[in-house]
């Protein structure tokens, strides 16, 4: 589908359309009772009243097993909202199909809602991207492991060096996912928990010649080394390089798109570009199957304005 009909789809402008999208890819096989997880003796309740404001709204069910009723944002991200759902479609997908992200003073003039609202919206989205992670890489391909920094610590004073910015490590298979992380500092002791809990000790790994990888290589069967400091940077096919291209999309995402992204907030950032990247062309996916992906997220998580606003 082209990406011109995609926004033309009426889950974008429709509220009964979205409803029904967003019902079909939560419910593939009938409604589930978010209260007590009940697939029968469920019903949709109709409303008889032609009157505004009056008998059932849309999309509301009761579920025969716990007599509670639920409509499908309850138990989501989406819950208790009081922005149109449409408007909810329209912006996972506009963040989905923006290769750099998409800022909140974008997203609140192309919705129409306030920025605050887009601001919140668009950290509901991110939590939407996590994912639990399955098996170990190095399975399939060569993991390379690599760190760059952004911003400042919250209190710190700007020196030379890195030691006032945050630093994030991300771990890529070659032809596969990536896994960043926004670390507290680029130890041995911090990365090793890292390292050791995503990557398999059957796995061939490709750093730089920094004395924290150097150190952790004896873990995993092979470990190959690139000697930046020598001015080495490729040697056959062992290089840090798929890494670092991915680092130039993070990077000129967040000083392009997002200007400014506080230390507490890096994390649900980062777990962003790591979500395109993981749901990228190449891995076979299009703009309208990630933001399916993404609205397949939904459920089972809650985000409350006063936990984004003051925890990671």
């Amino acid at each position: 589908m082209k990406k011109d009909a995609i926004f033309d789809n009426p889950i974008f402008h429709d509220e009964d359309a979205a409803r029904e999208h967003l019902e079909a890819i939560c419910w593939p096989h009938g409604p589930v009772c978010p209260h007590c997880g009940a697939t029968e003796r469920t019903c949709r309740i109709q409303s008889h009243s032609q009157e505004k404001g009056k008998g059932a709204r849309p999309g509301l069910w009761c579920c025969g097993k716990c007599r509670q009723q639920f409509t499908v944002t309850v138990g989501t991200v989406f819950e208790s909202s009081k922005v149109p759902l449409h408007k909810w479609l329209y912006a996972a997908q506009l963040l989905c199909s923006s290769k750099k992200g998409m800022s909140s003073h974008q997203l609140h003039r192309i919705l129409g809602v306030t920025y605050k609202t887009a601001w919140f919206m668009t950290h509901r989205i991110r939590e939407a991207m996590k994912s639990e992670y399955g098996d170990q890489l190095g399975y399939s391909g060569p993991v390379e492991v690599d760190e760059t920094y952004t911003g400042t610590k919250p209190g710190a004073r700007k020196r030379r060096g890195y030691g006032h910015k945050n630093a994030v490590v991300s771990l890529v298979e070659r032809e596969g996912e990536v896994r960043s992380f926004h670390v507290p500092a680029v130890t041995t002791k911090i990365l090793k928990t890292y390292l050791e809990d995503n990557i398999s000790p059957e796995a061939h790994l490709m750093t730089d010649d920094a004395t924290q990888y150097r150190s952790l290589g004896p873990e995993f069967a092979q470990h190959e080394v690139v000697n930046h400091s020598a001015g080495e940077y490729v040697r056959g096919d062992v290089h840090t390089n798929t890494v670092e291209s991915y680092f130039s999309i993070l990077k000129r995402g967040l000083i392009g798109t997002y200007h400014h992204v506080g230390a507490q907030h890096l994390q649900r950032y980062v777990t962003e570009f790591d979500f395109r990247y993981n749901h990228r062309e190449k891995a076979g996916f299009d703009d309208e199957m990630r933001s399916i992906a993404v609205l397949r997220g939904i459920t089972g998580k809650r985000l409350t304005y006063r936990r984004t606003y003051w925890t990671r």
